[in-house]
């Protein structure tokens, strides 16, 4: 199997809009699953009857195909990138929203009496003592849905969409591998890339754990 250099060349405008497209997609999904799990993930932590009721839920949801999903949105959104979005935050959601329950229960109980016992409301003691306590766990959680909707992205060229997935679509049907394995080495890319700048966002806003070490 041959690549063609000089395709390569002649495409690079071509592939860097899909590549940043492919990136949009992903993590707006990612952006909009965390911002929907975090207060789903405080009331599961909260209130214990609910938290069996949403993991399941999200276990569910992530249970279904993916073509399926983007299939079921099409009368509603339509071949447009509102459906890929969806889909994809539906998928990041059973990861973020378990990942933030977990990191919420790590919290010490200690940690929180401490604060109560300071006079500090309930809605302060989540966003300046549980939620960076738990941060870590959190991430670790963003990270693994990010690598996830990255790879899930390319799906969405049945429905029209799919960034860098366009290039395996054109490669089969062209019976041309070139595309395809540039596809494949940009989404890698962007994967690893990704992932490395969450760990370094992870480093700078956990500065407790550099004192520490």
């Amino acid at each position: 199997m041959t690549i063609d250099w000089s395709w390569i060349g002649d495409h690079t405008d071509d592939l860097t809009s899909l590549t940043f497209s492919h990136l949009q997609a992903a993590l707006t999904a990612v952006l909009l699953g965390l911002l929907i799990s975090l207060p789903l993930a405080v009331v599961a932590h909260r209130v214990r009857p609910l938290r069996g009721f949403l993991l399941g839920l999200s276990n569910v949801l992530f249970t279904i195909p993916s073509i399926a999903i983007f299939v079921l949105l099409l009368p509603i959104s339509g071949l447009t990138r509102t459906t890929t979005v969806i889909g994809l935050t539906v998928y990041t959601l059973v990861v973020l929203l378990r990942n933030t329950v977990e990191g919420l229960d790590s919290v010490p109980a200690k940690t929180k009496e401490a604060a109560k016992a300071m006079g500090t409301r309930p809605l302060r003691t989540l966003l300046t003592v549980e939620l960076p306590l738990a941060l870590p766990v959190i991430m670790a959680g963003v990270r693994i849905a990010t690598v996830m909707s990255i790879s899930l992205v390319s799906v969405a060229t049945y429905i029209g969409d799919g960034g860098l997935g366009q290039l395996f679509t054109d490669g089969f049907q062209r019976d041309f591998p070139t595309p395809v394995i540039v596809g494949v080495v940009l989404t890698l890319l962007l994967a690893v890339v990704a992932d490395a700048a969450l760990v370094a966002l992870q480093y700078v806003l956990t500065p407790w754990k550099r004192r520490r070490a």
